[in-house]
Formats: structure tokens, C-alpha cells, sequence
């Protein structure tokens, strides 16, 4: 079984929230486009100045994700 890994983008400042928001509508294109799969996309808050858009992929596509979308960090989950 392969490991999930949660690719994430961090955003800072009063419209954090809705920068993050509107990312998560190119992962979606992303993904689609490239017919990939992935588990979950969605955005979580740290604090309120700064939110995270992340991906949840398999493993085995996660190079594809990340040479292309270059994420700031990315978590095994």
C-alpha cells in the first residue's frame, strides 16, 4: 500500500484565506488536465494570516505533482 503525502502551499497576509481558496481551484486543474489522481484538496488555517491549499497523493505520483507545481513543503501522512 502506498504512503499518502500532503503536498502544501503557504499564504500570508489579511486575504491568506482566499488565496488559498482560489489554489485549490488549480490543483483541481491541475489534476484533471493531467488525469491524476489524487485523495483530497482543501485549505487549512494556522492562524488567521496564514493559510495553507494542499494536495493529498499517492507517493508514486508525487514527483509529477511536485516538479510541476513546486509546493513550499509537503508532510508524510
Amino acid at each position: 500500500m502506498s504512503r499518502k503525502i500532503k503536498l502544501l502551499w503557504d499564504f500570508r497576509g489579511e486575504d491568506a484565506r482566499k488565496t488559498a481558496e482560489h489554489h485549490t481551484i488549480h490543483l483541481k486543474e491541475f489534476a484533471t488536465l493531467e488525469n491524476l489522481t489524487f485523495h483530497e484538496i482543501d485549505i487549512q488555517e494556522k492562524n488567521p494570516m496564514l493559510f495553507s491549499a494542499f494536495i493529498i497523493v499517492d507517493e508514486a505520483d508525487m514527483k509529477i505533482y511536485r516538479d510541476a507545481l513546486k509546493p513550499h513543503r509537503g508532510e508524510v501522512g
